[in-house]
């Protein structure tokens, strides 16, 4: 029986964004997702890759960054998004039995993730949904500076036709944070995992997704 999703409200300073908690029986770890820059946490892929995660036996949180809660278009500052990623660690924890709890984003989600926990902010691990390394067409300008200070286990899952991140580049910034990072690429997959001539729904391609996430965590989970 798949996990029944459960919507929550989590304070963030004076404002208060939506989520939706899930929990399997037995789970053998949480993982806090958050969306990309242009979509909030109902996106299908997103919807896909927690389902499969907790069909899979790990309880999931997705949530919204304030912005998207208040129908903004630009993403908050990264003060802002660490604060939300704060309190959503904050409030899986709350409803942890003990298991180890990671971080995970699509895109901005998952770079405001590195930097929460280079700051400082508790997780087991990260997963990165398409880390966007640089803007498209802009490798000079890269994202990663923060990154190499990072010691916890974290898996790159990334298209290889991903325009915001240059493959050689990519694998230079892992093969540099060293043994604690692993990149798994999507063949033939762009910025949203999908593949040029092969139909399939985001519902279908997060859940994919999710396969490599759960063996991952499974992996790197104590």
């Amino acid at each position: 029986m798949a996990a029944a999703e459960l919507p929550i409200k989590i304070d963030v300073g004076d404002t208060a964004v939506s989520a939706v908690y899930a929990r399997p029986a037995d789970a053998a770890a949480t993982l806090v997702v958050a969306h990309g820059a242009g979509a909030g946490m109902e996106h299908p892929l997103l919807r896909g890759f927690t389902g499969a995660l907790n069909d899979a036996g790990i309880a999931t949180l997705r949530f919204n960054f304030p912005y998207r809660e208040a129908g903004r278009k630009f993403p908050d500052r990264p003060p802002a998004a660490i604060s939300a990623w704060r309190a959503a660690m904050d409030a899986a924890a709350a409803r942890a039995e003990g298991e180890p709890l990671w971080a995970a984003g699509k895109s901005f989600g998952g770079r405001m993730a590195s930097m929460a926990v280079a700051e400082g902010m508790p997780a087991a691990g990260l997963v990165y949904l398409g880390y966007p390394l640089h803007p498209p067409g802009k490798p000079e300008k890269l994202r990663d500076e923060h990154l190499y200070g990072l010691t916890v286990p974290m898996l790159f899952l990334q298209g290889s036709r991903d325009t915001f991140a240059t493959p050689g580049l990519l694998e230079s910034v892992v093969a540099r944070i060293g043994g604690a990072a692993t990149l798994q690429w999507c063949e033939g997959g762009d910025h949203s995992f999908a593949v040029a001539g092969r139909k399939r729904a985001p519902e279908e391609i997060g859940a994919d997704l999710a396969a490599a996430a759960a063996e991952f965590i499974r992996q790197h989970s104590p």
